[in-house]
C-alpha cells in the first residue's frame, strides 16, 4: 500500500554530468498515481516528500512513514493535499473534509493519521514542521488568483496560491498551482532562481499526446527534462525552473526553505541563460 523512494540531493557540479537517463533518475519522478497505493518520494532537498494517493473509492491511511522517522508522518510535519480528480474525502483527527477537484487540504504538525476515500487523486506534499497549525479546507473561492502573462507573449496564466501568508498559515510549506489559457505554453521567462528554497511541480491537465519540456540547471548551463500528464520534478534551490508545453497545462508548485516569501527570487537575464 505505501511505497516510498528515496532521493538524495545532487549538486551543480555533478549534474553537469549526468546524461539524459542520469538526469531523470534523480529529479524526475513519474508513477505517483496508481490505485490502492500510497506512493511517495521523500527528497533531501529541505526534507520534502511528495506523492500520490489514489484510494479508488476504498480508504488508505497514511501514518507512519520510516523515512521520516517518527511514529506518524505527521508528528513533526505539515502536509498539503491537493484533489486532481473527482469529489473525495479526506478524514484529519477524527474530522472528515469534502475536497472537490482543485480544492486543497492543509493538515498540521500533531494531527494524527490521515485517511483518503472516495473518487479523488490526491496530490500530497510534507515538510518538517515547527508549530502547529488548525487543518483547513482552501476552496477555490479562498485562494489567491494572480492573473499574469498574455496571449502575445504565450504565456497568460493565473497563479492560484493555497498554501501562502496572505491565505492560510503553515511553518514552511507553500503551495499552489497556475493555469494556462489556451493557446499560452510558457512559464516564467524570464526564469529565476532562488537559493535559498527548492521546489517542486506536477504537471497536470495535460492531454496523452502533449509533453512539457521542462528546463533546469544552472543559468549558464541548462538542461531538460521531457513531461508527461501527472509527472514531477524534484528542483533543486541552485537550478532555474520554466517551461514550454506542447499544448496549455496546470502545474502544481510547491516549496521548502528558508522562508514563505514567494517573491523571493533571483532574476536570470535572457541573455545570460545558455
Amino acid at each position: 500500500m505505501l511505497n516510498v523512494e528515496t532521493r538524495y540531493a545532487i549538486d551543480p557540479e555533478t549534474a553537469k554530468s549526468l546524461d539524459t537517463n542520469g538526469i531523470r533518475e534523480n529529479f524526475h519522478v513519474s508513477g505517483l498515481f496508481e490505485d490502492n497505493k500510497i506512493n511517495f518520494v521523500y527528497s533531501h532537498y529541505d526534507r520534502l516528500i511528495l506523492g500520490g494517493v489514489v484510494p479508488a473509492n476504498g480508504d488508505l491511511v497514511l501514518d507512519q512513514v520510516k523515512e521520516a522517522g517518527t511514529s506518524s508522518l505527521l508528528d513533526r510535519r505539515e502536509l498539503g493535499i491537493l484533489n486532481i480528480g473527482d469529489k473525495g474525502k479526506v478524514t484529519v483527527a477524527g474530522e472528515s473534509y469534502e475536497i472537490d477537484r482543485g480544492e486543497v487540504l492543509y493538515a498540521g504538525m500533531g494531527s494524527g493519521p490521515v485517511t483518503f476515500s472516495g473518487a479523488g487523486r490526491y496530490y500530497v506534499l510534507s515538510t518538517p514542521a515547527h508549530h502547529s497549525y488548525p487543518t483547513r479546507l482552501i476552496t477555490l473561492q479562498d485562494a489567491r488568483r494572480v492573473e499574469l502573462g498574455a496571449a502575445e507573449t504565450s504565456n497568460k496564466r493565473v497563479i492560484l496560491q493555497f498554501l501562502h501568508p496572505e491565505v492560510a498559515d503553515s511553518c514552511q510549506l507553500l503551495m499552489g498551482y497556475t493555469e494556462f489559457a489556451p493557446g499560452s505554453v510558457w512559464n516564467t521567462m524570464p526564469a529565476h532562481v532562488h537559493d535559498r528554497r527548492m521546489e517542486a511541480y506536477l504537471y497536470f491537465k495535460l492531454d496523452v499526446n502533449q509533453r512539457v519540456f521542462h528546463f533546469m540547471g544552472k543559468p549558464e548551463e541548462t538542461r531538460h527534462l521531457v513531461m508527461a500528464n501527472e509527472e514531477a520534478v524534484l528542483s533543486p534551490p541552485w537550478s532555474i525552473h520554466c517551461g514550454a508545453g506542447t499544448g496549455a497545462y496546470t502545474f502544481c508548485w510547491a516549496m521548502a526553505g528558508d522562508n514563505v516569501d514567494f517573491t523571493d527570487m533571483d532574476m536570470v537575464a535572457m541573455e545570460d541563460l545558455r
